[in-house]
């Protein structure tokens, strides 16, 4: 620090001073004369510097004294002994303190005349000694808050030090106990001491030259292996769905071949096998059996040792080869005899536009016009031709554009059924009317139920609650799915019995909620699924279903959807005849729309149809789909039975009596307790999760 004294400069330097110290002349740098005698201005300056070392000795003088004071004092929170002497760890604080006093002597100060140092806001302006108290604050809160630096950080070095120590030891002690227990599982039950010992796995390393090496694996490198797991299975069977459980488990990648979507494949498992039961498991080419030979295997502890043995190399050209995507079998379907005539129709018959009623009707042609292009081009009678015309509107190939399928003879208005106007929202179909022999229709209910089984068992979880949209988008499974739905254009569904109508249409509707996420994708909300609901349609047996007209029509007996005051059919509608005679209220718990807090995803077989309903009944209902609460005297309901619930009874007495044959035991007894009383009970509906069930 330089300080300016009439063009001089006394220099302070750190490292110069001593205790006690004295300022030389020769210190003084003078801008003047460089003589040995001194001037007047010299004389005095030396005389101030004179006056700066005194006044110095006195503050230091003063200050000893003031410290010595101090320590003479005996500390209120010092310990002391009987005879009121401080203890020997006082006279060690003394000493820290007269170190500190000698240290503080050594700081020169500016003459009182001279500037002052300014320290800065935040310092303290009073010294610090170690071992004393010192505040980060200013003046005015030092007193409130003081922080024992040392103390602190000899507190933070012992608890880093417990810490290290606690860590080491929990580590060595793991390191320990994975060491005894490496093949060892410890564990208790009832008091009863239970020791599980792994079976030592055996796997062949190295078969070079004679030389086999055996060692022990785990069983997670399974699914490194190279070669390839093949089963033959059907859908909707129960010993396929135990092996496609077991390989899953095992994190085996497997290839599956269901006979029923694929039933070209069912030569080649009759020729491999001898019989066509299934399952049938290959571990590459070689037969293994179906599942009592692979629990023979697992039981006996051979199983690793095989699947390693057989599966690791590549698997060989002769082994069962899956099923590759867009290859279709050969279509054994023959095509419709009038085919050929729909054909020449759609090319000669004159189609326009015409004002009717004072309607226009697009894209019709009158009976006339028909029945004269088939007597030009085929040599027919009339009569011959208008028969010819009620066999293609009975084959659903033409329609009459104000409904009925009736053909006649004269000015009346047809169109084909391509040009029907709700084709375009139809997605099942592509181009043209499906001119393909229509399926017997319980046929193609038997047909649809098995390739969805096959689906829901090969891309939804096992509980069916989680369904992978994406990997069905891409399947083959699903592709072939959408090949068949285009059979529905012209299949004579009143041909099918109650319980396969009942079947049908339970399926349909599963299936196009899949269908129309993967199309449309999922809207979160009541109001914002109406496009879903209303918009994406199929076209079956010659007439559109949408998802509405499904569930209200056709299941709820023609019954008024939630919030629209008008049925799904009118009185003319030909639809209405294939309407349930009455409601079923099971059917709710069927239909799946794509959300989490719908019932699970499910599809039916026509002759167990009804039973699978209850058993679907009674799962919604131990999945929480009815709460009981004693103490509010509450019963909380899924939404379902607040939308629909004039299916279920007119009253909620009603309503829960219905409930009740469905429900466990416990949750029974706590209905009925309720019920039995006499008093008042109170019904709320639980919260509707419309998230999507992926």
């Amino acid at each position: 620090m330089a300080n300016e004294i009439n063009g001089g400069s006394i220099l302070h330097s750190p490292g110069s001073l001593r205790p006690n110290s004295k300022i030389f002349p020769q210190e003084i740098v003078c801008n003047g004369n460089n003589n040995d005698e001194f001037t007047d201005i010299d004389i005095e300056r030396k005389e101030i510097i004179n006056e700066v070392e005194e006044n110095h000795a006195t503050e230091i003088s003063l200050e000893e004294e003031v410290i010595s004071e101090e320590q003479a004092e005996p500390s209120p929170a010092s310990p002391v002994n009987k005879d009121n002497k401080v203890e020997t760890e006082n006279l060690s604080q003394g000493d820290e303190a007269a170190a500190a006093m000698a240290d503080a002597s050594s700081i020169l100060h500016p003459h009182k005349d001279l500037p002052q140092p300014v320290a800065p806001n935040n310092l303290l302006k009073s010294r610090s000694y170690p071992g004393r108290a010192v505040s980060v604050f200013r003046d005015d809160q030092s007193e409130n808050f003081p922080i024992d630096v040392p103390k602190i950080g000899k507190f933070i070095k012992e608890r880093s030090a417990s810490l290290k120590a606690e860590i080491s030891k929990r580590i060595n002690a793991n390191r320990k106990d994975r060491d005894d227990h490496a093949d060892v599982a410890e564990f208790t039950l009832s008091g009863v001491k239970v020791i599980v010992q792994e079976r030592e796995t055996p796997f062949v390393e190295d078969m070079s030259n004679g030389i086999i090496s055996i060692s022990n694996h785990n069983e997670d490198d399974l699914s490194a292996l190279k070669g390839r797991v093949t089963f033959f299975s059907r859908s909707n069977c129960r010993d396929c769905r135990a092996v496609r459980t077991f390989l899953r488990e095992r994190g085996l990648k497997y290839a599956e071949i269901n006979v029923d979507v694929f039933p070209a494949k069912q030569k080649e498992l009759m020729e491999r096998t001898g019989s066509t039961t299934v399952p049938q498991i290959f571990f590459n080419e070689k037969l293994i059996g179906g599942l009592v030979a692979l629990n023979l295997m697992r039981n006996s502890g051979v199983l690793e040792m095989r699947l390693r043995e057989m599966l690791a190399g590549k698997c060989p050209d002769d082994a069962p080869v899956p099923v590759a995507y867009g290859f279709d079998d050969p279509d054994e379907e023959e095509e419709d005899r009038t085919a050929g005539i729909v054909r020449v129709l759609r090319q000669r018959l004159p189609i326009q536009d015409r004002l009717i009623k004072m309607r226009i009707v697009r894209n019709c042609f009158t009976g006339n016009d028909f029945v004269d292009v088939i007597v030009r081009h085929f040599g027919c009678d009339r009569a011959k031709a208008v028969t010819i015309g009620k066999e293609l509107a009975r084959k659903h190939f033409i329609h009459h554009v104000f409904g009925g399928n009736d053909f006649q003879d004269g000015n009346k208005t047809y169109r084909f059924l391509e040009h029907e106007l709700f084709i375009q929202k139809c997605f099942n179909f592509r181009g043209s009317a499906d001119e393909r022999e229509p399926q017997d229709a319980a046929a193609m209910t038997d047909k649809l139920a098995k390739i969805l089984y096959a689906i829901l068992e090969t891309y939804a979880s096992e509980d069916r609650r989680h369904v992978d949209y994406i990997s069905i988008n891409n399947s083959e499974e699903f592709r072939r799915y959408l090949k068949l739905v285009q059979g529905l254009h012209r299949v004579d569904i009143s041909a099918l019995a109650s319980n396969e109508r009942l079947a049908f249409f339970l399926n349909l509707y599963n299936a196009m909620v899949m269908h129309g996420m993967i199309r449309m994708g999922y809207p979160e909300g009541i109001m914002e699924r109406k496009p879903l609901v209303t918009d994406f349609l199929y076209l079956v047996g010659g007439h559109p279903y949408s998802l509405g007209t499904i569930k209200n029509g056709i299941l709820r007996s023609n019954r008024r959807p939630l919030y629209s005051l008008i049925k799904p059919f009118n009185a003319g509608d030909t639809r209405l005849e294939l309407a349930l005679p009455a409601v079923n209220p099971l059917i709710h718990f069927g239909l799946c729309d794509g959300a989490k807090s719908c019932p699970t995803v499910r599809f039916f077989t026509p002759q167990n149809v009804e039973a699978e309903l209850r058993h679907a009944t009674r799962e919604f209902f131990q999945r929480g789909g009815l709460e009981v609460d004693l103490g509010k005297r509450t019963v909380y309901l899924s939404r379902i039975f607040k939308w629909y619930g004039v299916d279920f009874g007119s009253s909620d007495r009603e309503i829960l009596n219905w409930i009740m044959s469905y429900l466990d035991a416990s949750r029974a007894g706590l209905l009925t307790h309720l019920l039995s009383d006499g008093g008042v009970v109170n019904i709320a509906h639980q919260t509707y999760d419309w998230s999507l069930n992926s």
